[in-house]
């Protein structure tokens, strides 16, 4: 059976896809990639066009490939109400993403929804670095937050 892990952040095109192809990279080198069903989700539609999801914003792409990860093909997409049943972990970059998914999805019944930095010794928000600019230090705090959360999973 298959841990499902869905990162959330505002446009599906920083921070979540980031987290979704660090974690795809950290699992696979672990040996365990067969373990987990991975994927990223937006809030907003801010970033899809007639259906159709724009790709990871290029800063973030770049700061990925510095790190040997690929994200080609992926393409943003919003969280749905089904994705609250078809994952267990729900992950969030920061508080704003959580009090959106619940609107979407209508609450959070079995406490799957969370940030992805509360699972460290200091949770926080991550920040958006669409604003920021700084895109090796979110790749830094998501980079910590997936080690916690697999220390979490007993990984």
């Amino acid at each position: 059976m298959s841990i499902r892990v869905l990162f959330i952040c505002h446009g599906n095109i920083c921070r979540s896809p980031m987290a979704e192809f660090m974690f795809k990279k950290m699992v696979e080198e672990r040996g365990i990639a067969d373990e987990f069903i991975i994927e990223s989700a937006a809030t907003s539609t801010e970033e899809i066009w007639n259906g159709i999801g724009n790709p990871v914003y290029p800063p973030a792409r770049d700061e990925l490939r510095r790190h040997g990860i690929d994200c080609s093909g992926k393409r943003a997409r919003q969280v749905t109400r089904g994705d609250y049943n078809n994952f267990d972990y729900l992950l969030c970059m920061e508080n704003v993403n959580i009090r959106n998914t619940m609107r979407i999805i209508g609450g959070d019944p079995e406490e799957k929804i969370k940030r992805l930095l509360d699972y460290t010794k200091q949770p926080r928000d991550i920040a958006d670095p669409w604003y920021t600019g700084v895109f090796d230090r979110t790749y830094k705090d998501i980079d910590e937050g997936l080690n916690a959360f697999l220390e979490y999973l007993g990984y």
